[in-house]
């Protein structure tokens, strides 16, 4: 079992976890937060401190995915939603590929230009592709208005498909195969792979995970401020915070570096940014310092947490390519959600809907909530915010989802 557990357990998560602790050959403290479900290899919501090693599975493809929100002066009440919704979808790139010529730059692109990891600099053109772009999955673009009625954006996304790649290059170094070749697996109950952190692999993966963690930390800092220049508004207050991460920590006196899946730090403190599903609040939280709080490693909740896999929510779907070289969606198989309800649902809440889909509605979701109370005494809920407007990548083929 995990070291220590919040809320009910999903038996699958934690033989996962389990199955990682022990490959790791350490005596590694390990959490599961409450809104944990089976991921690739280790479990999402799955925390796990090692010293001598790193999982790049631990971690995920999506390398540090993330959550920015930043609150404005405006009143969310004077804004007209609508209007600004159907801006963000068409001026901002969700799913596959930018479906605008806006040009994003950061230094962050000739960091990657000039990477230590010779094929992460291979990779420079798919970044600068991609740098602000928010993908598919349960990635999105939200407005909320605070219980003082102040109007916030906010964010969750990752590194794309240069985080995407990196991990994919690493496990198979793990595996003892090149960088770029295909790594056979027994899928989500793939048997975990590791680098000893004192060999340079061990020591590569880090660097570049560090850069994958700039990169998706570049484009979500520009997606608020184009937003922000949408409304003609700057922040006064912002929140970001990132999970599928690892990071050097001391715990009772030991330095650890802590894997966080799926999980977010919430030293005492520290603020993030939780997110509940399309038609429920979010919320603000600092981190606070209790047995409970040292116990989880600071680690707490990242979202609501999944119930429902996105082909038992929407059905099966396979992607086929058209004469157009595009790929569409050819259902094979119902779902359980009925879509059309779901988004006559979310309009009667008063909630400006950008697209989304029955794999990404309320009820495939844990009610964060409940979650939440899971770990009380261990975090401060600061704010909840309520949502005006959510915007989504659609039906759409993304191999970097997430």
């Amino acid at each position: 079992m995990p070291s220590v557990t919040f809320g009910p357990t999903d038996d699958r998560s934690v033989q996962q976890l389990e199955r990682c602790r022990v490959a790791s050959g350490e005596d590694a403290p390990s959490v599961l937060c409450a809104d944990h479900h089976p991921g690739y290899s280790m479990p999402i919501g799955g925390v796990l401190a090692l010293k001598e090693k790193v999982m790049p599975a631990g971690v995920g493809y999506d390398i540090a995915c993330g959550n920015c929100a930043a609150r404005t002066s405006v009143k969310a009440d004077d804004l007209d939603t609508s209007q600004v919704m159907d801006e963000i979808r068409i001026v901002l790139s969700f799913g596959v590929g930018r479906k605008n010529n806006e040009p994003v730059d950061h230094p962050v692109l000739d960091s990657i230009a000039h990477a230590h990891v010779k094929e992460q600099a291979s990779m420079v053109q798919l970044a600068r592709d991609q740098l602000g772009t928010i993908g598919s999955g349960n990635h999105y673009v939200d407005l909320f208005r605070d219980e003082s009625g102040y109007l916030w954006v906010g964010v969750h996304f990752g590194s794309r498909g240069f985080g995407h790649k990196t991990c994919t290059g690493f496990l198979a170094l793990a595996a003892g195969k090149a960088w770029g070749d295909r790594v056979g697996d027994s899928g989500m109950d793939s048997v975990p792979l590791f680098f000893d952190l004192d060999t340079p692999s061990g020591q590569d993966y880090l660097t570049a995970m560090d850069l994958a963690g700039e990169y998706a930390y570049a484009g979500r800092e520009w997606v608020v401020d184009r937003v922000l220049k949408m409304l003609g508004t700057p922040s006064v207050e912002r929140v970001h915070n990132h999970h599928n991460f690892a990071w050097w920590e001391t715990h009772g006196g030991e330095r650890y570096l802590v894997i966080r899946k799926g999980a977010t730090p919430a030293f005492p403190g520290q603020r993030g940014f939780i997110g509940g599903s399309m038609g429920e609040d979010a919320v603000i939280v600092t981190g606070m310092d209790s047995e409970w709080s040292r116990e989880a490693l600071y680690s707490t909740v990242h979202g609501a947490g999944r119930v429902m896999s996105r082909t038992e929510a929407a059905g099966k779907v396979k992607w086929r390519r058209g004469p157009d070289g595009r790929k569409r969606p050819e259902r094979v198989r119902g779902g359980r959600v009925d879509w059309p309800s779901v988004q006559e649902r979310v309009k009667s809440q008063g909630i400006e809907l950008r697209g989304g889909g029955a794999d990404e509605a309320p009820e495939v979701y844990k009610r964060l909530s409940d979650v939440l109370a899971y770990h009380e005494g261990t975090i401060r809920i600061d704010h909840r915010l309520t949502p005006i407007g959510v915007a989504m990548a659609g039906a759409e083929y993304d191999p970097y989802k997430g």
